[in-house]
């Protein structure tokens, strides 16, 4: 067992830091738009965020790759301590302007990135290999416990909002998480040093970064997996800052809506992924992706726009969260088995930062279509989502993620004991 102690230690700290972060996603555009009354304000400090983040995804895989994604993630999760705890500081002294705000969730996007390639990027694969546990299992593990903590952290924002009175407050419990991350990963997870060069010269940095953005232009399916991926993060992004809260607000008349939209749709996705891990090495890798993605994208985006009574958007969350609970670990484990291990943290950056670099053009885009009318809106995106989730239907190249390579399997595969 003492072989899996990483394994688990990155997969606690990874579902405590997404308690906190999920939480703050429903509580900082919730704090936002109440503050201000204003979509587009809400969507700005959405982009806010998520500009820096794709900006350190894909410059920053050479510096993880040159320090080691251990050391990275501890620092960028201790800085994020300060940087996120400083919002509810400063708006209970009523010095939090808006410009602040801006400033300091920029901060934390960026701080994010280097945590997000850090841990995903470079140290997953290392402790997954140190594991013994199958690759895609592992990764459909690793899911499933994150969307058990994003059905957490949406099940309690609304409320705790609620309760607590101010949705500020909400954001330093994230702080807390943040630090608690950082506390698990320096006494749980140990890699393998890094492998010094034998002239002592290390690879020059732009050198470094051109060689992953070769690498991945030379794959034509990690290519394609990449722009799907732009556009779905784009709306999802959108949906979950700006239209989630704007329908919230104004068809159900309360922050609690968010939860309506997110808790059904995660605890379908925990028991997918489940379910998913015990038969992962076995299913068919294409079909499931393909299927599940457009299951589970755009019909959400027409129910709500119809305005559809609770329990049928609940049963339809529910739905799309069994649908979707394949699509990540299959991701996850066609990256890692692909790229290798030395260039995990750059190839994997820069493949982040394609994919989320819709990210912050999807809460601008929400946040404009937003003023025109919620409906209108979450039609667009229903309709663009669509779009997005046919491509894995044209063409055979997609076809490719049912190969498994035989290095992405280091032993008899085993749950792992958390």
């Amino acid at each position: 067992m003492n072989r899996k102690i990483g394994l688990t230690g990155l997969l606690v700290a990874s579902t405590l830091s997404m308690i906190g972060s999920r939480m703050t996603m429903v509580a900082l555009p919730w704090l936002v738009l109440v503050s201000t009354g204003s979509a587009g304000k809400t969507g700005l400090v959405g982009a806010a965020e998520l500009l820096p983040y794709v900006l350190a995804c894909a410059l920053g895989g050479p510096v993880v790759d040159r320090f080691g994604g251990r050391r990275i993630s501890i620092a960028a999760d201790l800085l994020s301590v300060v940087a996120v705890g400083a919002i509810p500081l400063l708006h209970s002294g009523g010095h939090l302007g808006f410009g602040a705000l801006v400033g300091l969730v920029a901060i934390t996007g960026a701080l994010r990135g280097f945590g997000d390639t850090a841990k995903s990027g470079a140290m997953f694969p290392q402790v997954v290999a140190q594991s013994g546990v199958e690759m895609t299992r592992a990764a459909s593990l690793v899911d499933g416990f994150r969307r058990g903590a994003g059905m957490t952290g949406a099940l309690l924002a609304g409320p705790l909002i609620v309760w607590l009175g101010d949705a500020a407050l909400v954001l330093a419990i994230d702080a807390a998480t943040f630090g608690l991350c950082a506390v698990l990963i320096a006494l749980l997870v140990r890699v393998p040093g890094r492998v010094e060069p034998a002239d002592g010269e290390h690879e020059p940095y732009g050198q470094a970064l051109h060689a992953g953005i070769r690498y991945l232009r030379g794959d034509k399916l990690v290519l394609g997996l990449m722009l799907i991926l732009f556009v779905t993060n784009m709306l999802d992004q959108g949906a979950s800052a700006v239209l989630y809260p704007l329908w919230a607000r104004d068809i159900f008349g309360s922050a609690a809506g968010i939860a309506l939209v997110g808790a059904p749709f995660s605890a379908g996705a925990v028991l997918g992924n489940i379910g998913f891990s015990i038969l992962a090495p076995r299913l068919p890798r294409w079909i499931l992706f393909s299927v599940g993605f457009l299951i589970a994208g755009a019909p959400r985006f027409f129910f709500l726009a119809a305005d559809s009574p609770g329990w049928a958007i609940a049963v339809l969350g529910f739905v799309n969260g069994l649908a979707i609970a394949a699509v990540n670990p299959i991701l996850s484990a066609v990256f890692y088995e692909r790229i290798p291990e030395e260039m995990q943290g750059r190839v994997n950056g820069i493949a982040s930062a394609v994919a989320f670099a819709g990210m912050p053009i999807g809460a601008l885009l929400a946040g404009w279509l937003g003023e025109l009318g919620v409906e209108i809106a979450l039609i667009a995106f229903g309709v663009l989502y669509l779009g997005a989730t046919i491509a894995p239907f044209i063409g055979r190249f997609w076809r490719e993620m049912d190969r498994r390579p035989a290095r992405s399997v280091a032993a008899e595969p085993e749950l792992v004991t958390v």
